[in-house]
């Protein structure tokens, strides 16, 4: 028979629990780290992989589904559901994709050009055709000059980011 034992509960210590050390919640946001609503500024670097915002329509019932989703937990938020649903739509379509950046010789990705970049190939007397599906950048410090004299012709399925006066020396070679 085993032994029974009593004890006041005002008498038992509290349980001892090991408590970790709370983190503090900290997310990305565009113009720096979050920590506890104070914003730690971070030093600008490339845009490179910024993403870039689009507008659509859509009508009531539509977004009511997504509203509801949202609600029920199964996204953040309506931005969430609808980048969700485009990146499946191109998982769907992957092979058609894959197989057009391999037809059309683009480069998939990104692709940046430097000044030196673009000196190279004036040196050389050649002309570059520049076919990109994701980002095709040109660097700041590249004169419309330079880029009139490189550059044959631009074709980008994605964004392009150049300066406001080397665009508008090759706006009639973007395609």
């Amino acid at each position: 028979m085993a032994a029974e034992y009593s004890t006041p509960l005002e008498n038992v210590p509290p349980p001892k629990f090991i408590v970790a050390a709370q983190q503090k919640p900290s997310y990305n946001h565009p113009y720096g780290w979050h920590e506890d609503g104070k914003m730690k500024k971070l030093t600008p670097g490339p845009k490179i992989g910024d993403s870039e915002k689009i507008t659509i329509n859509l009508g009531p019932v539509d977004l009511g589904q997504i509203d509801l989703l949202v609600e029920e937990g199964f996204y953040a938020n309506r931005t969430d559901a609808i980048r969700t649903a485009i990146r499946n739509q191109l998982a769907v379509h992957a092979q058609v994709v894959r197989d057009t950046v391999t037809r059309r010789a683009l480069v998939l990705g990104l692709k940046h050009l430097s000044k030196h970049d673009l000196e190279a190939v004036k040196a050389a007397n050649e002309r570059l055709d520049i076919h990109v599906l994701g980002l095709a950048s040109i660097a700041d410090d590249v004169s419309p000059e330079l880029a009139l004299a490189t550059i044959q012709s631009v074709v980008v399925l994605g964004a392009f980011q150049a300066s406001a006066a080397v665009k508008a020396a090759l706006a009639d070679r973007i395609h």
